[in-house]
This record gives C-alpha cells, sequence and structure tokens, in this order.
C-alpha cells in the first residue's frame, strides 16, 4: 500500500510487532542497515561505504561513519558527489547529536567536523554486466522528484526508454570506449524528435569501477564543429541562403590587440565557395566568416531558442563551439532541426507508481515550441544531410546505413573531445567520448574517427525507422536540382544530381564551377606555341609556360561548351 494512510500505519504496527517479536534491537538495526537505500544506487551501508569512500565500512572514521548516518534523511541531497556543503552541514548535525548523546565528547565531534572530507574517484557498483546503464540514471531521476519514495520500499517507474534502443546504445558506448582507452568515457542521448521522449541514455561507460557521474545530462565539454549548424541556421533566419558565397580563406581576427587566426583542420582551404559546401566540409574559415557576417548575438540567440541552457559568450571562438554545453542540451537544440523547427522539452519518466497502481508523479509531453522557421529547419537538415554523404560523417554511410540521415561531428583543438549529432525524421542521438578530465583523446582523434562508429552501430541496431519516412519540404518552397556536394545548380558534367528544394529568396542561381567535360586533349597536338625560349613547343606539355596557357584556353573553351 502506498502514502501515508491509516491503513498501512495499521500494517506497519502489525509488522513491527511480529519483528520485535523474532528479532533483537540489534538483529533490526543491522537489517536495516544493511537494506536501506542511501543514493547512488546503493543499498545498504557496505555499499554506500565502498561507494562513497572507496572502503569496507569497518575501516571508516568517526567522521566518515557520521556522514552515512545522515544520508538516510534524503539519500540524494545529502551525497558529497551531489553537493559537497549539504553532505558536510549533515555530517555535523550527526556528530552534534553524538556529542549531546554521550556517544563522543566535544573534542572529538568539532575535530571530526573540521576534518576533510575524502570522496572516492571512482564510484563501486556490484558488477552487474545485464543492467541497462539508464537505470543509474532513472534512479536518480526518481531521487529527485520523490525524494524519500525510495526509502518506503518499492515503486514501478513507466520511463520514455526504449529497451531495444539502450541495449544497443550501451554495447555501442562500451565497446567503442573501450576500443578507444581503458579510461576513456564515453555517453549518450537519443530522442524523439516529435516530443522530446528520451529513447536511450548512457551516463557514462560501465566498469566495475566507475565514477557517480551522469555525464550525458550534466558534464559540460566543449562540442567543437557540432556548433556550426547554430551558426548556419542563425545565417538562414538572416537572409543568407545556402547558395550564397562565402571565402574559405586564412583569416585574422583583431581581439582587442590579440590577433586570432582559426585554422581549417587539415590546413587547406578551398577558396570561394558556398555556405552548404562550407558545413559539408568543416570549414573553420569560412564558418567563422558567417559567424562575423551575422552577429555572434544571433548564433546565441539561435542556440539559445532550440534548447542550450548553458551559458553562452557571443565572441568569434563560438563559431568553432568554443563553448561548454552538455550532450543532453546538444540533441535536444538538433532536435528542433529534425522536427520542422519545434522546440522539445526532454522527458525521461512518463509516472510513477506505488506497488498497487497509485500514481505518485507523472509528466505529460510538453507542448512543442516554434523556434524555427520550418524552411529554416528544412535548409539546416539538407545542409547536414550532404554532411553525411559526402563531408566527415560519411562513415555512416560506409557503415551501410541507406535511411534519411543528417549530422555533424565535432572535434576540440586538442583532441580532448570528440562528438557526432545525428538524426532522421524519428530519432535524434548524440555521442561524446573524452576523459573525466580532459586531454587529447589520441593524435588523430576526431569525431569521424570514433564517435561516427558509434553512432551507425547503435542507429543500425538499435532503431527502425518506419517504411517511407522522409522529410517532407514545407509550403511556400521551390526546387532546384543541385549538385549536392557544391550546393549550386547541377550541369550534366556534375557526377551526382539531387533535386532539392529553397526558400525563393534561398535558390541557387549560379551553375555549378567545379565539373565541366573533358576537353579534347587531341586540340594540343596542333597547337604550335612559342616556348619562353624562343623556340617552337610543337604541343609539348611539359614546359611551365605551355602549361599556363593549356589552362587559360581550357577554362575559355569549358566555358563556351557550358554555355
Amino acid at each position: 500500500y502506498s502514502g501515508r494512510s491509516m491503513r498501512r500505519k495499521l500494517i506497519e504496527l502489525r509488522m513491527t510487532r511480529l519483528i520485535e517479536r523474532e528479532l533483537t534491537k540489534d538483529q533490526i538495526l543491522e537489517l536495516y542497515l544493511n537494506a536501506i537505500y542511501l543514493g547512488s544506487g546503493a543499498y545498504g551501508v557496505e555499499a554506500a561505504s565502498r561507494d562513497i569512500f572507496g572502503k569496507s565500512v569497518k575501516e571508516l572514521n568517526i567522521a566518515e561513519g557520521a556522514l552515512l548516518a545522515g544520508l538516510p534523511k534524503a539519500p540524494s541531497r545529502y551525497n558529497p558527489r551531489a553537493s559537497e556543503a549539504r553532505a558536510r552541514g549533515r555530517r555535523g548535525v550527526v556528530l552534534g547529536l553524538m556529542a549531546q548523546e554521550g556517544y563522543i565528547t566535544e573534542l572529538t565531534a568539532q575535530q571530526a567536523t573540521n576534518q576533510r572530507m575524502r570522496i572516492a574517484a571512482e564510484e563501486w557498483r556490484p558488477y552487474a554486466p545485464d543492467e541497462m546503464l539508464s537505470l543509474e540514471v532513472i534512479r536518480a531521476f526518481v531521487d529527485s522528484v520523490l525524494p524519500d519514495v525510495l526509502k518506503e520500499g518499492e515503486v514501478i517507474v513507466h520511463t520514455t526508454i526504449d529497451s531495444t534502443a539502450q541495449r544497443a546504445a550501451d554495447r555501442s558506448i562500451t565497446r567503442h570506449a573501450g576500443a578507444i582507452s581503458r579510461t576513456v568515457q564515453g555517453a549518450l542521448v537519443a530522442m524523439d524528435p516529435r516530443t522530446g521522449d528520451i529513447r536511450a541514455v548512457v551516463p557514462g561507460r560501465r566498469t566495475e569501477i566507475q565514477r557517480a557521474f551522469n555525464r550525458a545530462f550534466r558534464a559540460k565539454r566543449q562540442p567543437g564543429s557540432a556548433f556550426k549548424p547554430f551558426v548556419y541556421a542563425a545565417a538562414l533566419q538572416n537572409g543568407i541562403g545556402p547558395a550564397a558565397m562565402v571565402d574559405d580563406v586564412p583569416i585574422e581576427i583583431d581581439l582587442s590587440g590579440r590577433i586570432w587566426r582559426p585554422a581549417n583542420y587539415d590546413g587547406s582551404y578551398q577558396g570561394r565557395i558556398t555556405l552548404r559546401k562550407a558545413l559539408i566540409h568543416s570549414s573553420n574559415a569560412a564558418t567563422v566568416r558567417v559567424s562575423r557576417a551575422v552577429g555572434e548575438r544571433n548564433v546565441v540567440l539561435a542556440a539559445q531558442r532550440q534548447g542550450i541552457r548553458s551559458a553562452l559568450s557571443p565572441v568569434p571562438a563560438i563559431a568553432l563551439g568554443a563553448v561548454e554545453v552538455t550532450p543532453l542540451e546538444l540533441v535536444t537544440a538538433y532536435a528542433a532541426f529534425a522536427n520542422g523547427g519545434m522546440r522539445v522539452s526532454p522527458r525521461l519518466v512518463q509516472r510513477i507508481e506505488a506497488p498497487d497502481g497509485t500514481v505518485l508523479w507523472s509528466s505529460e509531453v510538453q507542448q512543442l515550441e516554434r523556434v524555427l522557421d520550418p524552411r529554416d529547419a528544412y535548409e539546416v537538415t539538407s545542409m547536414l544531410r550532404g554532411v553525411v554523404d559526402y563531408g566527415t560523417g560519411r562513415g555512416v554511410r560506409s557503415a551501410g546505413i541507406t535511411a534519411p540521415v543528417a549530422g555533424k561531428t565535432g572535434t576540440t583543438n586538442n583532441g580532448a573531445d570528440v562528438w557526432f549529432v545525428g538524426y532522421t525524421p524519428t530519432l535524434v542521438a548524440g555521442i561524446w567520448f573524452g576523459y573525466d578530465e580532459p586531454r587529447a583523446i589520441s593524435g588523430n582523434a576526431s569525431g569521424g574517427r570514433y564517435a561516427v562508429p558509434a553512432w551507425s552501430e547503435f542507429y543500425r541496431n538499435g532503431w527502425r525507422e518506419p517504411q517511407n519516412v522522409a522529410w517532407i519540404p514545407p509550403a511556400n518552397m521551390i526546387m532546384k536540382v543541385i549538385d549536392p556536394t557544391t550546393g549550386l545548380l547541377a550541369t550534366e558534367w556534375c557526377p551526382a544530381h539531387l533535386r532539392e528544394w529553397f526558400k525563393p529568396s534561398d535558390a541557387p542561381m549560379q551553375p555549378c564551377q567545379e565539373h565541366f567535360a573533358a576537353v579534347d586533349e587531341t586540340i594540343w597536338a596542333d597547337m604550335d606555341v612559342e616556348d619562353d625560349r624562343g623556340g617552337r613547343g610543337n604541343g609539348q606539355r611539359n614546359d611551365p609556360w605551355t602549361e599556363d596557357v593549356r589552362r587559360e584556353v581550357g577554362r575559355a573553351l569549358r566555358r563556351i561548351i557550358r554555355f
């Protein structure tokens, strides 16, 4: 029976008399201390002692024992990993009562109160390889909304978790993190972009010893290039479309006397390119130029409207993701791209019930809020599909996934954080890998190298799209056939053609400049050009001057052939 009812109290009274008839007070206390919930998934003082202090309860000193004794009132609130200040205050209350009752002296109580709190760096759990990694997150959530309920007995928790997706997420993060390094950590959040319901969550990689920290919800790390879609969303909202041109050449920015030179990842530049191509190839120089043109404050507003709640500073480096966000925030914000421009509110638990079915707590899907023009959301998604098909996320296609997928990789400058946030019309999922104490993962760490394969494995094994699922172009858009690698109008010589939809003001007008008809090489056989030494070239192509002429004539011929 649930709740504080007279019926429940009478039952408890009857059970108390039966227990006292069979057991001594010490035996009752021992059973209680071995079974009571003490937070972070730990039941009993031995488990809590190993979890918090990294040692057996038999090895605790007075100050450590007092801290454990103070946990039952509110295990999650007074857990030192959640708040050392609250834990220290609660420990002081217990020590004061011990002195007051004569169990210890005032001097001992004072010394214990002043003792430094030494918390184990690693969490302890009985190894349970078959337990879903989301269970710890769910327990913590229940603790946060109903602090006393787990102390009173069992409850039934109805979650939004999809068991197939969760199992696939657990396996993928565990396997891929382990392949990177024995101590590297990972996190995953997968969400239904239509509702905000969380389908899978991995707070961290499970080992026999693990940190009690939900990285998926609480770890603030730099997203790197995974933040760039908000720059381009801001550009679209300010009238700069996917076919607009931007210079991908080295750039210098004066930051109050200090020159910042953001370079492209591989040190190469492509000259004047479309915004679509800049995002596909994750050009740093071009993205900074776009951000500067739009205004960093507009980039901040775009990210915040879509669900980023962490503090964001409108500085030039924000274009390259030099901010700190959680995986949950990033996935929530990407949901607006996937669902046509609506902000969602994440939901993990639908309701909590007592064993008799009484609802103790519940949550409904919150009403979605329009934060992005559906046409802008569609255009961003189109560009991010290009990332998966032709850019840094093409490992998704290499893994054999043919579903409509859009997404963006992210890598911080020193390779300490790698990301991939990918989405379909029915699922948006983000993966992060890194060390808890930030340092380079490896010399060649990147989101495409580490996060994309893990995402692909998770998606392939954990999710099934409905048949014929696709993003539908919103009203008031026009269709153009483009070269998806450049974003310009496709010509007959482009290797790929894509029917794509644009806002009328954003539609490309210029034909692709990168693909041309093959020029007949026999033309050169009849050319008789004078070389720089006064002789005749007779079509020889190994002379530098001849090669220059050849290139210029070739360009002219291509223009003639094209038009």
